[in-house]
């Protein structure tokens, strides 16, 4: 009877052993897959982590741009003015660009940024003021910058020219309304010789800014016309009406003045 039953016990013992090899080796294999897979779990797990981080970093960092370009001529400004000067000057906000056209075929001369130091204490720019209102407003009350960029090279007495003609036509347009005296315009006639002499015969390269600055009022004092690096000129009239006559009308700009009033839409307080 042992010997019959040899043959068999040792078939089963061979099957038990290949079961358990068999378990073992894939509780091996498991164990190593796991081991193996689990790094990249975690290194997956990781990246799609800092990538989502990053993204939010650069959406959360990005700074606010700090120029505004003219879309007409690609002439960038900047969106605050500081101007180097012997008496300190006021951060300087720009508010509207445009481009500047001649004759029907709409030739650009230049670009041009109106700035004013809207942090002004003596500024008082209710929200239900018209844009006309608060730009008189600011004019009259704080210090403000024309930039002026030519969009071709030109020359200081091409542009001094247009200047001339836009105050001589203010000063008409004033005499129309009866709100210029006679004494007032005989006044206004020296100080305007002056600013023109103050522009030289030379020329003015492409894209070199020319600053054209109002001062701030001072009391008992005139205001000042400041031409920067030329010259400057003391005038009540002609300080403020050379910056209100780039707002006349449609403007000597008009899609620098459109510019200008939908951003003092959005100013008061």
């Amino acid at each position: 009877m042992f010997p019959l039953l040899q043959p068999l016990a040792c078939r089963a013992l061979s099957a038990t052993i290949v079961r358990s090899s068999t378990r073992r080796a894939v509780h091996t294999n498991t164990a190593n897959v796991a081991r193996n897979v689990r790094p990249w779990v975690w290194v997956s797990a990781f990246a799609a982590t800092a990538l989502l981080l990053s993204k939010s970093a650069i959406k959360l960092d990005s700074p606010p741009p700090d120029e505004t370009v003219d879309v007409a001529s690609s002439i960038a400004f900047p969106n605050t003015l500081r101007i180097p000067s012997k008496v300190p000057l006021p951060t300087l906000t720009l508010i509207g660009v445009g481009v500047r056209t001649v004759s029907f075929l709409g030739i650009k001369v230049y670009s041009v940024g109106f700035y004013a130091d809207l942090q002004n204490a003596n500024l008082d720019l209710p929200a239900t003021a018209s844009p006309q209102e608060k730009l008189e407003h600011i004019v009259k009350n704080s210090a403000c910058v024309l930039r002026i960029v030519p969009t071709r090279s030109t020359s200081f007495s091409h542009l001094r020219d247009g200047f001339m003609r836009s105050l001589q036509g203010r000063m008409a347009l004033f005499r129309q309304r009866g709100i210029l005296s006679k004494e007032e315009e005989f006044s206004i006639q020296s100080p305007l010789h002056k600013f023109k002499t103050m522009f030289p015969n030379t020329p003015l390269a492409k894209h070199t800014p020319l600053d054209i600055l109002l001062a701030p009022p001072e009391p008992q004092q005139p205001r000042t016309l400041i031409i920067r690096d030329l010259g400057s000129v003391q005038h009540d009239w002609l300080a403020k009406e050379f910056f209100l006559a780039y707002f006349e009308g449609d403007g000597i700009s008009p899609p620098m003045k459109k510019s200008v009033f939908a951003r003092l839409e959005e100013i008061g307080w």
